[in-house]
């Protein structure tokens, strides 16, 4: 009988830790969240100024900046826009974020590491 509540303990923390490690991976392979903001609008208090994705390139950012800091066509468009990563959004302003990739996918923690991602 004893042998039976032993086995039945070790399988369930098996089985724990199990799905301890599959969250810890799915989080890994996961983009981390990020919102197009415009470079040129930082604020002290609130950050920078939250805009549309249109602003942005449609992939990770390229290079220092998400459209080469050229000006695009249309009055709408901002010219210095990039993706700002893992940011407190807040009122249309993200603040305590990072422009970089791989240092947003390295700030999630269980070892994810930058290595995977192309940023």
């Amino acid at each position: 009988m004893a042998e039976t509540r032993r086995r039945l303990r070790s399988s369930t923390v098996a089985l724990g830790g199990m799905g301890v490690l599959a969250a810890a991976l799915s989080a890994c392979g996961s983009d981390p969240d990020r919102r197009c903001v415009d470079r040129d609008s930082y604020d002290y208090v609130y950050g920078y100024k939250v805009v549309a994705d249109k602003n942005c390139t449609s992939g990770s950012s390229g290079g220092a900046y998400g459209n080469g800091g050229k000006k695009q066509s249309g009055a709408s468009r901002v010219s210095d826009a990039d993706w700002y990563y893992d940011a407190d959004v807040r009122d249309g302003w993200a603040d305590d974020g990072t422009f970089s990739r791989s240092e947003a996918v390295d700030r999630g923690g269980f070892g994810c590491s930058s290595g995977s991602g192309g940023g």
